[in-house]
């Protein structure tokens, strides 16, 4: 499955121009903790999380202490839209891009979404934590059904008897026999690729070494 399959393209942005008071506002009323931050050509110019107020709000507390340590009490310059505090170096995504690399993305750069951008860098939609993690939430039947129909019948071109499989809890137990070794190895890497597989056990046999 594709990014481009479970995405948002419902997405609330803003722009470097907004004020942020208003950005803040848009968070909470829509419960979100980030929004992508787009010119006026719709392309990705950065975003601003909940992180970012945050950092904000510690860096005026100690600008003030240092400015009133400095007697400056009128030198602290406040911050005042989205373009003074936005990261500017966003984690994106393409929309080809698979659901499973969305997750290694988000979980190596420790972010909750991901901005989907197409090649001119053109937002084109959002995708969470959470539709990841729905993808992950299939049913064993649905995987079951796909591994059979799909896979074993449409891609090898196998009969359905002639191998077993078994989904519980996303772990995908294989047994059988297949006639070449390159059949068993076409089954187990296209397996391990589905969504909702947590994990793969084969004890499929093989005919012939054809490698």
């Amino acid at each position: 499955m594709r990014v481009l399959d479970i995405m948002s393209i419902d997405v609330l942005t803003v722009s470097p121009e907004d004020s942020l008071k208003m950005a803040a506002r848009q968070m909470v009323e829509r419960g979100v903790s980030g929004l992508p931050v787009v010119n006026a050509e719709g392309a990705l110019v950065g975003i601003i999380t909940e992180a970012d107020f945050l950092e904000r709000e510690a860096d005026r507390s100690r600008r003030r202490l240092l400015d009133a340590l400095m007697h400056k009490p009128d030198a602290v310059v406040e911050a005042e839209t989205v373009g003074e505090v936005m990261s500017t170096h966003p984690v994106v995504i393409y929309p080809e891009a698979s659901v499973t690399e969305a997750a290694r993305i988000m979980s190596h750069h420790h972010v909750k979404r991901l901005p989907v951008v197409n090649n001119e860098g053109v937002l084109q939609g959002i995708i969470s934590r959470g539709d990841v993690v729905t993808v992950f939430t299939r049913p064993d039947d649905v995987i079951e059904d796909e591994i059979r129909e799909d896979i074993i019948d449409r891609v090898l071109l196998l009969k359905g008897d002639s191998l077993d499989v078994k989904v519980s809890d996303g772990v995908v137990l294989l047994r059988g026999l297949l006639p070449t070794r390159t059949d068993k190895r076409l089954l187990e890497e296209m397996v391990r690729r589905i969504d909702g597989v947590v994990r793969m056990e084969s004890d499929v046999a093989f005919e012939v070494d054809d490698t």
